[in-house]
């Protein structure tokens, strides 16, 4: 079948490619209305291997379905979110955090009962399935022509964050961790050296809220992110609702914000918006799970865009500043750091990559004085887990059945898996043509890389990707970072009553 390019900027979607003609004179080109368009790779070749020929024949096969209808893909992410707030909206369950937030008031409470773990899980599954295909449809119409304005889509995506953040966080405990660090921080304690059960007391109400798997394991995330914390437990004091609700909403504004940054600065403003602010996968993942992933990826497309269109001293110093900052918040905001150094060292910019590189470790520096080389010792210890569905995992449940022991498989699994990244992000890096830009894809790369051969990785994680991915236009990853996302979401969805990997 020939290939057709519609347009520079219309990507392939999720899962690639195909599906009914434009009216001819849209992009300048007629396709005949009997035959479904397709898309090949951008060097021109089709589907190279099994997997890929069976991927593109299936969505071949759906792209020209009604799924494709922009209607029909609105409606069902509507109905995929619309499922996840209502887990939320019923908290406290089996898929949300023991606590209620101001909308979370509004119906009865499901419980733990047995039907009603199995309606909670239901609900949110679902939903992240149909989040899933509401997505697809959506970027499939937006290949075929669709081009809504984008300014609508924030809108209306912005109202939903709105509610969002005023219901109970579902699928993961990490909001409550986060609100423990910070009432930590907030009476004078160093989250880093001590726990929520250690310094709070096993009668708080924050230790209460906290995943059973934290309850005593003190904090692996960045000296800026605690200090967020800190605010919002200064605002909700022996509250933890309130504490949390306060970290809802400043998780809110921020993916709002990113929504908007990309809507002035990216170079297809409706693909940029269908990737972030109205991708419902996302909206599920980062907004009703309140992760500070978004802070991640907020910082992660400043410093990208920054990068991409600013030169000068100043401009790298505010590079590393962002950078810096970002590291402060998830230390794997350091793959950002290193996927814009690749292409400025590949075009052999020394000075501009030292001097970028300068300025973050010393933003990185200055936020750890405070707490010294004892706030890196959690972080180090929280690189030895292993969950599912990693691989390693399967490496590791075969060396105790062989009867090693776990230390030395720590070791080999510690020394192999950024092996694997880079391998994995080197291929992922050639797959994408050359003709994109490097300081976006080189990121796209190894934080794509990371999510597939991390041994801890969860849905949420996946935020870096998605926003530099906003920037890359027409190519074969999003189909998978789409399924990897929701693969994990299904995988890791619940209220932290589960160890995850240790099952």
């Amino acid at each position: 079948m020939t290939q057709v390019p519609v347009h520079s900027a219309d990507p392939p979607g999720p899962a690639g490619p195909a599906g009914p003609a434009e009216p001819a004179g849209q992009a300048g080109l007629a396709v005949p209305a009997e035959r479904p368009r397709t898309y090949g790779p951008l060097d021109g070749r089709g589907p190279t291997g099994p997997i890929e020929r069976l991927m593109s024949a299936v969505i071949r096969k759906l792209a020209w379905s009604r799924l494709a209808d922009p209607k029909i893909a609105i409606a069902v992410s509507g109905a995929g979110l619309l499922l996840g707030m209502l887990v939320g909206a019923t908290a406290p369950n089996a898929e949300t955090l023991p606590i209620r937030l101001p909308l979370s008031y509004l119906l009865p409470p499901l419980g733990h009962s047995e039907p009603h773990v199995i309606i909670a899980s239901a609900m949110l599954y679902t939903g992240d399935i149909l989040a899933c295909l509401g997505l697809a449809g959506m970027l499939w119409a937006h290949s075929q022509g669709w081009r809504p304005d984008p300014r609508h889509l924030l809108l209306v995506s912005s109202a939903i964050v709105a509610a969002m953040v005023s219901l109970t966080p579902v699928g993961s405990s990490d909001t409550a961790s986060y609100a423990a660090y910070g009432r930590i921080a907030a009476q004078g304690g160093n989250p880093y050296t001590t726990n929520p059960l250690a310094w709070l007391g096993p009668h708080s109400a924050y230790t209460h809220a906290v995943g059973t798997l934290w309850k005593q394991q003190p904090s692996v995330y960045g000296p800026f992110a605690t200090w967020i914390q800190s605010f919002a437990a200064s605002i909700g004091g022996p509250h933890v609702a309130t504490t949390i609700w306060v970290l809802m909403i400043l998780n809110g504004i921020v993916f709002i914000g990113v929504g908007v940054l990309l809507l002035k600065t990216s170079d297809d403003p409706v693909r940029a918006t269908l990737f972030w602010t109205a991708n419902p996968v996302l909206i599920q993942q980062l907004v009703s799970g309140g992760h500070l992933d978004t802070l991640v990826a907020a910082a992660a497309i400043c410093s990208i865009q920054m990068a991409r269109r600013v030169s000068g001293r100043w401009g790298d110093v505010l590079i590393g500043v962002l950078l810096g900052l970002a590291c402060g918040i998830k230390a794997n905001a350091v793959l950002v750091a290193l996927g814009l150094a690749w292409p400025l060292l590949r075009r052999h910019e020394w000075m501009r990559t030292t001097r970028i590189a300068a300025v973050t470790l010393v933003t990185v520096a200055l936020q750890y004085s405070p707490y010294g080389f004892a706030a890196l010792k959690p972080l180090f210890g929280g690189l030895q887990l292993v969950t599912l569905p990693s691989p390693w995992r399967l490496l590791e449940l075969a060396a105790g059945a062989l009867g090693v022991s776990q230390a030395p498989v720590a070791t080999v699994i510690g020394l192999l898996w950024p092996v694997a990244m880079i391998v994995v992000a080197w291929f992922v890096y050639r797959r994408i043509s050359s003709d994109q830009p490097r300081e976006v894809v080189a990121p796209f790369a190894l934080t794509y890389a990371w999510i597939l051969v991390a041994p801890w990785v969860f849905a949420w994680y996946t935020g870096i990707a998605w926003v530099a991915l906003t920037q890359v236009p027409r190519n074969r990853m999003t189909r998978w970072l789409t399924i990897v996302t929701v693969f994990l979401a299904l995988c890791h969805s619940s209220g932290g009553r589960a160890v995850p990997g240790r099952l």
